[in-house]
């Protein structure tokens, strides 16, 4: 391959290389606009999940991070899962190791408390299997729902979304504190500053922003519901955007009527995931020609399973619920 090479050329390379090793490419919304492009299916973490389980390809290609990929491995232990940057990890997994958050709950435990724990998707797959539930942004507050209200809910790894599921579902809970390295860095004076330059725009942010970003926000949603959400404006509509940069690609793809705003992080015009870049056309390509870097299954997935597929996909009639501690 020339060094030269175009990315229309590569793009024919993956395209052709898909056939040949019978494989789908999955593609989350914080990806690059040519990844999406390139992508069979594009979503939030929810709908890459349940789409993963879909798919009949042998080779899934995940275009996303490392909790994703493993849970596309997880949730489908027969197909082949490729990362094409294995090293696309996660601020909120990091966070949250599996044997500081074992420890945290023994410590609950020995002090009487009586708790089921919730897990944001954004974990990794040790952590997830000492859960009793495993939630996305976008059935998180379902999920909150259902756990009995004479257990505490011990939520973990996000304090911003627990604290926004909290507002919203009145429960209170025991929060982790982690954050997520993107969405922790709105810059809520230039946020106010674009809302006085555009007054009749609508200002869209995820739930896993700070509450000084969220009490400024006209709505609060997972990637999925924003896209849900500035489908319902018929006539074109400033949005102010707080969430991951790559987003613009997909809301301006489906609803190009709109004009999308990034609000900027304190440091810069706008967010991008520094995680999220590390997988290119060249890395997708590579990973396709070589099978690796491949996520092979690990004994924690065995358990990671189990909450992942009654979180996720199967949920149990409404007086089935994990014991809890």
């Amino acid at each position: 391959m020339s060094a030269t090479a175009t990315h229309h050329d590569i793009a024919e390379e993956i395209r052709d290389l898909k056939k040949k090793i019978d494989a789908v490419i999955l593609a989350h919304y914080y990806q690059e606009g040519e990844i999406q492009e390139l992508a069979d299916i594009t979503g939030d973490s929810l709908k890459l999940a349940r789409e993963a389980t879909k798919v009949k390809a042998s080779t899934i290609v995940f275009c996303g991070v490392h909790f994703m990929a493993e849970t596309a491995k997880i949730l489908n232990p027969e197909k082949r899962v490729l990362l094409p940057d294995l090293e696309a990890g996660c601020s909120l997994a990091d966070s949250c190791p599996a044997d500081k958050l074992g420890r945290y709950q023994e410590m609950l435990r020995i002090n009487g408390r009586k708790f089921q724990t919730v897990t944001y998707i954004n974990s990794t797959a040790a952590t997830k299997a000492l859960s009793d539930w495993i939630v996305t942004s976008g059935n998180a507050e379902e999920v909150i729902r259902r756990v009995p209200a004479e257990f505490e809910i011990l939520f973990a790894p996000d304090y911003h979304l627990g604290q926004y599921l909290s507002e919203v579902t009145g429960r209170k809970m025991i929060l982790w504190n982690g954050s997520c390295m993107v969405h922790e860095i709105f810059s809520v004076q230039d946020l106010l500053k674009l809302k006085k330059q555009k007054p009749h725009a609508h200002t869209i942010a995820h739930p896993e922003c700070p509450a000084n970003i969220r009490e400024h926000s006209d709505f609060i949603g997972g990637t999925e519901a924003m896209v849900k959400y500035v489908g319902k404006f018929a006539e074109p509509t400033d949005f102010l955007v707080a969430t991951e940069a790559n987003m613009m690609w997909q809301l301006q793809s489906k609803h190009p009527q709109h004009r999308y705003h990034p609000v900027p992080g304190v440091t810069c015009a706008c967010n991008k995931c520094p995680h999220m870049a590390r997988n290119t056309l060249e890395k997708i390509r590579d990973c396709m020609v070589n099978g690796h870097p491949e996520i092979t299954w690990q004994p924690e997935f065995d358990r990671a399973k189990e909450v992942l597929t009654r979180s996720l996909l199967n949920p149990p009639p409404v007086a089935a619920h994990p014991a809890g501690d």
